[in-house]
């Protein structure tokens, strides 16, 4: 029997009937009560579970659909009634909170832009005291760790015991194929620090395109991920709010039947045989890659020593820029990511300026 992770153990404990994977899906916004129950159905057609639609939608820009408030949540019950579903919607602030929760929504989510935010957290944290509704919280639009975690704590310490994160991918600067880049190694570090913590993740707005949606839940999958919260409307181009990143149920359907399943382990004595020795390669080989940055450290130090003595400054650009091209087409033609190799470059880079600070600048002088 495949092992039952701590996670799921929770992900049970939220609702007896979830299991792994916990698929979520609804319109990003609730539009008319018309919508929002053709999608309902629809969707409890295929077998979700839990229906997912923004009542309070906070937008980047004024002017743009904002969500139709609280007479949505009349609709969100005419949904638990006639499908059957559970439901769960975002809230912002104290009172979405209050209103939600004497509208029967069964669970509460935390959107990335609330998280950002500890003392909109708190004042939520605050109004939940005594009510131990299953939360789920978003991860903040910046790859910040701690606010993450701050935010489920705040919740954890007000009472609330059912919870849950979903990573929606991070805002950045940066160049990407999606709307917001998942660096997927935040995620992985939440899943390490808070094992026993249900964590689901939202292609949909990651992707920002519902062609990459599918991509992204399999690897969400890959990666033991419990769930996933995607975005479906009957009629995706006419929504009112993220219209590319929506899917139709049937659109759901055929990517949830295109999901590959993986188990975290085996017992296939064979696999586990061969796998061990491909670790051990791999153990060996970081233990040399570390004595080779060790070394290069060592050289840097001396290079800080001559700098210091001849009067010249740490960093040449000219040189940083062509080690940069050089060592990127390097690691290319072998395989490796563009964006793997700038990062490790400018993480190498950073330390071996660090060291050569240190000896030209030591403490105390």
């Amino acid at each position: 029997m495949p092992t039952v992770t701590p996670a799921e153990q929770a992900l049970r404990a939220i609702h007896p009937s979830f299991t792994r994977p916990l698929v979520i899906a609804g319109p990003c916004s609730a539009e008319t009560e018309e919508q929002t129950l053709e999608t309902a159905h629809a969707l409890a057609a295929i077998g979700i579970k839990v229906f997912r639609a923004g009542i309070w939608k906070p937008r980047t820009r004024p002017g743009s659909f904002a969500g139709v408030g609280s007479p949505g949540l009349r609709w969100l019950r005419r949904v638990k009634e006639e499908c059957g579903l559970l439901v769960t919607t975002e809230v912002a602030t104290p009172r979405h909170a209050l209103e939600a929760l004497a509208a029967g929504v069964d669970i509460l989510w935390i959107g990335a832009r609330t998280t950002v935010n500890p003392f909109a957290v708190q004042e939520i944290a605050d109004a939940l005291v005594g009510v131990d509704v299953p939360v789920f919280v978003k991860n903040p639009v910046n790859p910040d760790l701690e606010l993450w975690v701050g935010a489920l704590e705040r919740l954890q310490h007000a009472g609330v015991t059912r919870l849950g994160a979903i990573h929606r991918g991070f805002s950045l600067s940066e160049r990407s194929e999606y709307r917001n880049p998942p660096h997927w190694q935040v995620a992985i570090d939440l899943r390490t620090r808070w094992p026993a913590l249900p964590l689901l993740t939202d292609p949909s707005h990651i992707s920002g395109a519902r062609a990459l949606i599918y991509g992204l839940a399999q690897e969400a999958m890959d990666l033991q991920f419990d769930g996933l919260m995607i975005e479906s409307h009957p009629r995706p181009n006419e929504a009112l709010s993220d219209a590319s990143q929506q899917v139709t149920p049937a659109e759901l359907a055929e990517i949830l039947g295109r999901l590959v399943l993986r188990t975290p382990d085996t017992l296939d004595r064979s696999f586990n045989f061969t796998l061990d020795e491909l670790r051990a390669q791999v153990d060996a080989l970081d233990t040399e890659v570390i004595a080779k940055l060790g070394q290069r450290m060592a050289i840097s130090e001396q290079m800080g020593r001559l700098k210091k003595a001849t009067g010249v400054t740490i960093l040449q650009t000219s040189r940083w820029s062509q080690i940069l091209a050089d060592r990127q087409a390097q690691g290319v033609a072998l395989g490796l990511s563009a964006e793997f190799m700038t990062a490790l470059l400018k993480a190498i880079h950073e330390e071996s300026i660090s060291h050569q600070h240190q000896v030209m600048n030591p403490a105390g002088d």
